[in-house]
């Protein structure tokens, strides 16, 4: 037993016991005080999680446009990193955004995917990634950009530590016809729509993904 006072040292050093009042009291507000620091510790993960932030933003010194995009996904950074730079990860495709992916190449810092995604279903995106290990950073920019009706497309994705969370940061910019529409249009199809729910889709798979790397290494000791 911890006592929280000197003096009640020395009452249980003489082997005397608390009025059944006084200790009912201490239990309960230990209890309550127990409660109280779980449900804040769950309403800040709780928080974290539900909130996603998207601004514009415009490239440095070109037409065109841009964003910020910034969400916390529930697993610790090595995790959600190796999920990150899992390219050949199947699970890719479970997301409703996402009709294909393969990879097209890879060495050890540059891999190259092609992609097929539910806005422009007829249009392939050819990527180029360059992984930052040491930074947990990617740089991403689309080589096919005429194929795909783009002048441009490039960005980052930056993540860092925040407790047992993940946070992503993710920067791009981007041009083609149309774009001014799609960054407005608030309905599904539109900027906002697919970034959040991509967002929300990591967020799933990073708990699903840590999960299964913990049986794993209970599995595989």
């Amino acid at each position: 037993m911890i006592h929280p006072h000197p003096k009640l040292d020395l009452i249980h050093s003489k082997k005397h016991i608390l009025p059944l009042p006084l200790a009912l009291i201490i239990a309960i507000l230990i209890i309550i005080l127990t409660h109280a620091v779980a449900e804040a510790a769950d309403t800040t993960r709780s928080t974290m999680q539900g909130k996603i932030s998207l601004e514009r933003i415009s490239p440095p010194g070109r037409d065109g446009f841009g964003y910020r995009l910034i969400y916390h996904v529930p697993a610790p950074i090595e995790i959600f990193w190796r999920f990150k730079t899992d390219f050949e990860n199947e699970v890719l495709t479970t997301n409703q955004e996402i009709i294909e992916h393969r990879v097209v190449s890879f060495s050890d810092n540059n891999v190259v995917t092609d992609n097929r995604y539910a806005t422009w279903p007829n249009l392939r995106f050819l990527w180029q990634t360059t992984v930052d290990w040491n930074q947990y950073r990617l740089a991403f920019k689309q080589l096919n950009v005429k194929d795909s009706l783009q002048d441009y497309h490039y960005g980052t994705i930056q993540l860092s530590p925040a407790g047992d969370h993940t946070k992503v940061t993710q920067i791009a910019f981007f041009n083609f016809v149309g774009a001014s529409l799609w960054v407005k249009y608030p309905w599904y199809g539109g900027m906002k729509t697919t970034l959040t729910s991509l967002a929300r889709w990591e967020q799933k798979t990073a708990l699903r993904y840590k999960r299964e790397i913990m049986v794993t290494a209970i599995k595989n000791p």
